[in-house]
């Protein structure tokens, strides 16, 4: 049986206040602890210093979320502007954040989305980038790989962001055929593996949007959906990422 978009709607709103219940009776009868260094974080899965730490400090690009000096637009961009519009990032893909990513992604550990989510909520709403959009879209994981999995971590980030910027999410973004995952590929595979990879569905006609993923690394899967929200009739797309990965050096 397929739920209308308002049943679906109704069914994640439930689950929202029934999960978040549960978790808030577990969180008053034992206090969490950091998820980094195990200090006492109330009812949150990681203690504020640790928060403070993740965050970057580093001028990026507006663009690519790339360190870029004062924060200017880099010279690749200038030259060879990216499919999105801009892009932001909470941190970089490094230690300690690249391991929360992971056990989030392959561990299954859900409350780090909520914790992981609010971080970037930080980050975009300290760019002033809430305003310069109308609806938040999650990254959509391949079908077979979200029955693997369970979940799609991109969605649960993109859930918490959504929660704290009070803007609405969009689910009009599929993926339209299976493509092999990115992080197998060299980086000059990326593009041509998931090439036609996204469709659309839903009004987006002149929708300013946010695509929502946990990484971007080359940037590659997110030129593709961006394209496709494009299509879509999305009139600006921006990129929010947790990490973004550094370039390799040399």
């Amino acid at each position: 049986m397929r739920l209308s978009n308002s049943a679906n709607a109704a069914l994640y709103k439930w689950r929202d206040a029934a999960t978040g219940g549960a978790r808030a009776a577990v969180a008053f009868a034992l206090p969490q602890r950091c998820a980094l260094c195990a200090c006492a974080a109330g009812d949150a899965c990681l203690c504020g210093a640790c928060l403070d730490a993740i965050a970057t400090r580093t001028p990026a690009c507006p663009r690519c979320a790339l360190p870029s000096p004062g924060g200017e637009a880099c010279g690749r961009c200038l030259v060879h502007p990216p499919a999105w519009d801009a892009a932001v990032a909470a941190g970089f893909y490094a230690f300690p954040l690249d391991r929360l990513v992971q056990r989030l992604k392959y561990g299954g550990d859900l409350p780090l989305a909520s914790a992981l989510g609010g971080l970037l909520a930080d980050a975009v709403q300290a760019a002033g980038a809430t305003s310069r959009v109308d609806a938040i879209v999650p990254m959509p994981l391949a079908a077979a790989r979200q029955r693997e999995r369970g979940y799609n971590q991109a969605r649960e980030i993109a859930r918490a962001v959504a929660r704290a910027t009070c803007l609405p999410l969009h689910g009009g973004l599929q993926r339209s055929r299976h493509a092999v995952p990115q992080a197998t590929l060299p980086w000059r595979e990326r593009v041509r593996n998931v090439r036609g990879a996204f469709a659309t569905s839903g009004a987006l006609a002149g929708a300013r949007v946010a695509l929502v993923d946990d990484v971007m690394t080359s940037g590659a899967t997110a030129a593709a959906a961006a394209a496709a929200l494009r299509r879509g009739g999305a009139s600006r797309v921006e990129v929010w990422v947790v990490a973004r990965t550094l370039p390799a050096r040399g």
